[in-house]
């Protein structure tokens, strides 16, 4: 398979690594100093390109890519809320194609399987509040994380108390912690704490008086990421439309 790569930081390197490693070639890197490049022979004969960018470049760079007629898998977090109505309308009535998901782990796609069983589960039990946190490097723009905002729409999907998740509290690099994690009853609260070169970590908790319930992941590199972002460009090389983690591993 021939694959291009959008972005070619420490994602993008990982993933060049284990591409390469199953067998596939890359035939086109674009970074910040190259999007020129977007109109290349080069990048118009992969069969996929991988995109790991920032929230702020990451819908422009589908965009090219599509007219350019190359499918695109994206891991870039922070842009889909405001963008999926159009990316949906492009890959169903345009025929583009685009796999999008806040994470690529297996472990993650897991993870979200047991989050939404347990909380089915706790739908039966008022007594248990829910909570999440999320850790994160630093160098990560945005907060909450793309993943605890799946993660916590599959808590909504599944918990009749709570119909809305909102941001918690902020510890931002150097410590300062800023906002709250008092809300409303109906809602969900989300805290992110940013901090040295963590991978990712994610914990929901659901609290009772008598006891709690904690569920956590916690990413130790990138390398499973990176192996699943590889394994959706594959399954995308043969598939269309608005794709996501829940085709490519379904529990």
């Amino acid at each position: 398979m021939k694959i291009a790569l959008i972005g070619y930081g420490k994602m993008g390197k990982e993933i060049e690594k284990i591409a390469l490693s199953r067998g596939h070639e890359i035939v086109c890197v674009i970074d910040i100093n190259n999007h020129h490049d977007f109109d290349s022979e080069a990048f118009r004969s992969a069969d996929v390109a991988i995109e790991f960018t920032a929230p702020t470049v990451a819908y422009g760079n589908c965009l090219e890519a599509f007219r350019q007629g190359v499918k695109v898998v994206s891991g870039s977090t922070g842009w889909m809320n405001e963008h999926k109505e159009e990316v949906q309308r492009l890959c169903k009535e345009e025929g583009k194609t685009l796999f999008w998901s806040s994470n690529f782990s297996l472990g993650v796609a897991i993870f979200s399987a047991v989050n939404n069983y347990l909380a089915k589960i706790m739908n039966k039990f008022p007594n248990y509040d829910v909570s999440m946190v999320e850790t994160h490097h630093v160098h990560k723009l945005d907060a909450p994380s793309g993943t605890a905002i799946t993660l916590a729409e599959g808590i909504l999907e599944n918990l009749d108390r709570k119909d809305k998740w909102v941001m918690g509290t902020f510890t931002s690099p150097d410590g300062t912690i800023g906002g709250t994690t008092q809300c409303a009853s109906n809602e969900l609260a989300i805290s992110a704490i940013r901090k040295g070169e963590i991978p990712g970590i994610h914990s929901i908790r659901y609290e009772s008086d008598a006891d709690s319930i904690i569920i956590t992941h916690d990413a130790k590199n990138r390398k499973g990421f990176a192996l699943g972002a590889v394994l959706a460009a594959e399954y995308t090389a043969s598939h269309t439309g608005f794709l996501g983690m829940n085709d490519l591993f379904q529990f």
